[in-house]
């Protein structure tokens, strides 16, 4: 059995969380439970459907028999979003998101993070054993400081509910880039430090599992693909989006192959066929991001026309969400029960 397309092999029992910069999902094998989530605070583009999202509807669609949960992690999202109608707009946006690409409503359960209380009140008893030194080890945190940035006690405190969000579902193996161990170091140091004061075995110490060379998706300038770069192709964009997007990818006019245009391409179709457009096309730069456009279209059509006709049913989407917190729910209070009763407060 494999994860993201063979790049890392999964244990044979246990669970396995995946926290990458922006998207993150737990994927536990020995009890057949998916749970994936997203901050609702951006437009996805397509570094982000490649870099995750796919894999999030591959594991839907490879394990039928599986438990699926897909989260709106709408309260990790208010470090970001402090604006009501616009959180309940990205709400909203990021569910008929997971919708579009295919996550099934019939298979899997989607839910907003705000909706299940275990993960906050999990959080706010981790904050009582957490020291203000210890968390200001941060990576988050120390680069918000260098860069003189007000921080709120949200942004300081997103190391304690992720750690929350990792240890209510028993994780063993935590797949991380080495920049993001440190989130497995805390949600271990956590868990050590409850276990220890109230002498108890309530929370698994999850092990981090480096992934090597994975990939990133290159942005119109050559970059990481990010919004903070302003080099994004949207996910749903319209052809005009993407026209404009396309047409704007950095050139070098010292090669025959354009390689920000060829390294975006390549998402889209395989090598061996772009090998025969591109040797055809040496040099014609514009041929090429043309040819790009129809071939970025043609993928994205789909689903973006999916979007739309769910977009005209937003009821219908907001029931989803409430049925899936029901389901949710049942799921999570399982150990933050187990924790209440080790602090005594049940």
């Amino acid at each position: 059995m494999s994860l993201a397309g063979d790049r890392c092999p999964l244990p044979e029992k246990g669970a396995v969380f995946i926290w990458p910069h922006f998207w993150y999902y737990l994927y536990i094998v020995a009890k057949k439970t998916l749970l994936s989530g997203v901050k609702p605070t951006a437009r996805p583009h397509i570094g982000n459907y490649f870099g995750a999202m796919k894999q999030f509807v591959d594991l839907q669609n490879a394990h039928p028999d599986a438990e699926k949960f897909f989260m709106i992690a709408d309260y990790h999202g208010l470090n970001f979003v402090q604006n009501g109608d616009e959180m309940r707009r990205f709400i909203i946006d990021l569910a008929l998101d997971y919708l579009a690409i295919g996550i099934d409503p019939k298979q899997s359960i989607i839910f907003k993070q705000s909706e299940v209380s275990a993960h906050t009140e999990l959080a706010w008893i981790f904050d009582t054993i957490v020291t203000m030194p210890y968390l200001m080890r941060a990576h988050a945190f120390k680069d918000a400081e260098a860069k003189n940035k007000e921080i709120n006690v949200g942004t300081f405190n997103y190391p304690v509910l992720m750690a929350a969000d990792i240890l209510l579902y028993d994780t063993d193996i935590v797949p991380v880039g080495q920049d993001q161990k440190q989130h497995v170091e805390y949600a271990r140091d956590i868990a050590l430090k409850f276990n220890h004061i109230f002498k108890t075995e309530t929370f698994k110490l999850p092990e981090p599992l480096i992934i090597e060379n994975v990939g990133t998706v290159p942005g119109t300038d050559g970059q990481k693909m990010s919004k903070s770069y302003g080099n994004t192709i949207p996910l749903f964009a319209s052809r005009e989006e993407i026209q404009k997007a396309v047409m704007s990818i950095v050139t070098d006019s010292s090669g025959e192959t354009p390689m920000n245009v060829y390294n975006i391409h390549k998402l889209f179709k395989s090598e061996g066929k772009l090998k025969t457009l591109y040797e055809t096309n040496k040099g014609k730069y514009k041929v090429l991001k043309e040819a790009l456009i129809e071939d970025i279209d043609a993928f994205i059509k789909p689903m973006r026309e999916r979007r739309e006709e769910l977009a005209k049913d937003e009821k219908k989407v907001m029931k989803i969400l409430e049925e899936g917190a029901k389901k949710a729910n049942e799921k999570a209070s399982a150990r933050l029960i187990e924790a209440k009763k080790r602090i005594g407060v049940i």
